[in-house]
């Protein structure tokens, strides 16, 4: 089983990073693979619209000069996945919602690989902010149909200057008990392989403009 970890931050090693590492430490020694993917300092365009994803059905996405189709093939592969960003203005960082949008947009328009894997989201913050963060990652995983593990607080770390997330003691908690959280699911769907799951709606979309 592998776990791949999303982080939002243009900072490779900064709080966010703390985050995802210390939850993946956790899921390393239940004997989970564990890989940070780091897309925050990329250059990752926002999506256009263009609808290719859904006509080509390749499982790629239509914009082709950045980096954001040479990870897709792990993540369809992984059997979970952590989303991790800095809380910008209250919100996701800037890159991080470029590359959520695009990727959960291909995944949806091609039978919704996402659909049942299990997920998690991280925030670091400095100071307020970090509940709507959390909660805005948080519907990409919910509208997937992802199986979303919990922590005993809301998943958030506090820290400004990289590193300073250490001495969040409750934060390294949180991320800890996600970590055996997210670990024993993994290993109950994977022992429960045997049943089939519901099967997939086709899902039913209206538009409330007469």
């Amino acid at each position: 089983m592998k776990v791949i970890a999303i982080n939002g931050s243009p900072r490779p090693k900064g709080n966010t990073w703390v985050a995802l590492h210390t939850a993946g430490e956790i899921l390393s020694k239940e004997g989970i693979d564990f890989e940070i993917v780091q897309i925050g300092n990329k250059n990752i365009h926002g999506c256009i619209a263009c609808g290719l994803c859904a006509k080509n059905k390749d499982g790629k996405c239509g914009i082709i000069h950045d980096d954001l189709n040479r990870f897709l093939p792990d993540i369809q592969a992984a059997d979970g996945i952590i989303l991790g960003s800095p809380v910008y203005y209250s919100g996701i960082a800037g890159t991080m919602k470029c590359f959520l949008d695009r990727l959960f947009y291909v995944s949806g328009a091609n039978g919704n690989w996402m659909r049942h894997k299990i997920g998690a989201a991280v925030v670091a913050v400095r100071r307020s902010g970090g509940s709507m963060t959390l909660d805005s990652l948080n519907h990409y995983l919910t509208i997937s149909e992802m199986i979303v593990p919990s922590s005993n607080y809301w998943n958030i770390i506090h820290g400004r200057l990289e590193g300073e997330a250490l001495q969040d003691a409750e934060g390294i908690q949180i991320m800890q008990v996600l970590g055996s959280n997210m670990a024993w699911l993994l290993k109950l769907k994977q022992s429960g392989k045997l049943m089939q799951p519901p099967l997939q709606e086709k899902k039913i979309q209206m538009n409330f403009i007469r």
